[in-house]
């Protein structure tokens, strides 16, 4: 499992809360045109709160478990992501158990609320069943800006 849809997570609080960003650049390939010029998808926004919310799970559990997306209560995408824009992440823990994880969260560009999730529950995997530990880790610690232990 790869995230490319984060670049850096700015602070967490184990199994609290995530703040992450996104630098949304020409160079990325997913853009898609509108009227007004090119825009990020919408649901790939929801999927770089998605990608914040999993390495606060990675962060609060030592990496021993990942989270897998069940369901979504509800979404909204009240603007757009354009290229050069930095999408910032912010998402709270609802709840949180060793096999599930309920958050809800947003995304803003410029202090303009561009997305809007709720009840975003996820079951919590182990994370050597899905990745080499090894990877992860040396993600974590770039995303994360940790040192090494």
């Amino acid at each position: 499992m790869r995230f490319h849809l984060i670049d850096r997570v700015d602070s967490y609080e184990p199994e609290r809360s995530v703040q992450g960003r996104k630098l949304a650049s020409y160079s990325e390939e997913y853009w898609e045109e509108s009227e007004d010029g090119p825009i990020m998808p919408a649901p790939l926004m929801l999927e770089a709160l998605c990608q914040a919310g999993t390495w606060l799970i990675i962060a609060s559990t030592e990496a021993r478990k990942r989270a897998a997306l069940l369901s979504v209560g509800s979404v909204a995408f009240p603007g757009v992501v354009r290229p050069g824009d930095v999408l910032l992440l912010d998402a709270q823990v609802d709840s949180m158990s060793g096999e599930m994880a309920v958050l809800s969260g947003s995304g803003t560009v410029d202090g303009q609320v561009v997305l809007e999730a709720r009840e975003i529950m996820c079951v919590l995997i182990d994370a050597s069943d899905l990745e080499d530990l090894e990877a992860t880790t040396r993600m974590r610690k770039l995303l994360l800006r940790e040192e090494d232990k």
